[in-house]
């Protein structure tokens, strides 16, 4: 358990930045080369190769080195425990709204 507590605050600590989000939104589109990924940046690639490696660490995405091009692609595996650890959290709150609703028209009943 503290492991997975572990894994989700990689992954969360790695996306609270908007660029590392960026990335994670492109690489669900498929595999990218860091030079594909910098594009739309107007960072410099040490940059760019450090939020690389933070989104690597997290475990969300992994790279790989061939020759001279480092090409990324999303681990769907950590992308999906972290979408569901939102679903129970949504669910959770979706069905405590529920019952004050349903509370809130019980009350509007009576009066």
């Amino acid at each position: 358990m503290a492991n997975h507590s572990t894994d989700l605050d990689r992954a969360f600590a790695a996306l609270s930045d908007p660029i590392r989000r960026a990335i994670v939104t492109r690489l669900c589109e498929g595999p990218k080369s860091v030079s594909e990924l910098s594009q739309p940046f107007e960072i410099a690639l040490p940059s760019l190769l450090k939020h690389v490696r933070v989104l690597e660490d997290s475990g969300l995405i992994s790279s790989e080195k061939t020759g001279r091009v480092r090409t990324c692609r999303i681990e769907r595996r950590a992308l999906r425990e972290t979408e569901a650890w939102i679903h129970r959290h949504v669910a959770s709150w979706e069905r405590r709204l529920d019952r004050l609703e349903a509370h809130v028209q019980r009350l509007k009943r009576k009066h």
